[in-house]
């Protein structure tokens, strides 16, 4: 099975710790809750990872206009980061239908991440992004445990979505692994890029970000 290293950012300060803190205190909650049904998780988790490239692409556009300089790039990276995320749901949705209980906690999980990550994004976008960038790592795991349980035949290995295909430009016959690999390489993408701005907002150098793995967005989905 094609394995994604396990690359993880080691903290180098408080803020980092308390980054990595509290990403492995939801990942505590979300193996609680989901155990093993990784469509389940991955519905409810997508609607909380679409916010902070949403977040941060506003923020970034307001400081833009407040101060009349350049973003450097960074609100068509967060869009688009905010878009591949939204897309992961979408799929999703086709391959795990959410109970009433999900739906519920979608709804709180959302607007309460919303919130504690705006103000965040306010006090300190370093912290903020290398938050994600621990959320991310998180979700690489998540989706290499759930290659593991597909190719265990413990989770069915249905054919793609036809939204998915569409997305990622897969074959006709393309399976439900071929689309975790896909949204793997998406989080691990993310992870990449969010860790670099984190590193940049500290002054530290930063590599060239790799070119992202997922298509731009072209219209509707």
């Amino acid at each position: 099975m094609p394995t994604e290293p396990p690359l993880h950012r080691e903290p180098s300060d408080l803020a980092d710790r308390f980054a990595l803190g509290l990403t492995r205190l939801l990942r505590f909650f979300a193996d609680t809750f989901f155990a093993k049904r990784y469509g389940h998780r991955a519905i409810v988790l997508e609607t909380v990872a679409a916010v902070p490239g949403m977040v941060g692409a506003m923020a970034t556009h307001l400081q833009s206009l407040r101060r009349m300089v350049g973003d450097d790039g960074w609100i068509r990276t967060l869009m688009e980061e905010a878009e591949n995320e939204r897309m992961h749901l979408m799929t999703f949705i086709e391959v795990a239908r959410p109970t009433a209980l999900e739906r519920l906690l979608i709804l709180v999980a959302q607007w309460a991440f919303f919130v504690g990550f705006f103000f965040l994004y306010l006090v300190s976008r370093r912290t903020a992004h290398r938050l994600v960038g621990y959320f991310e790592e998180e979700a690489v795991l998540s989706y290499t445990q759930y290659l593991e349980e597909i190719d265990a035949g413990r989770s069915p290995n249905a054919a793609a979505p036809a939204i998915a295909r569409r997305y990622w430009k897969l074959a006709d016959d393309a399976t439900l692994r071929d689309v975790v690999l896909v949204v793997r390489a998406d989080e691990a993408h993310h992870r990449d890029v969010n860790h670099g701005l984190a590193d940049q907002l500290a002054g530290q150098p930063v590599d060239p970000a790799p070119e992202a793995p997922y298509p731009e967005h072209h219209g509707p989905q």
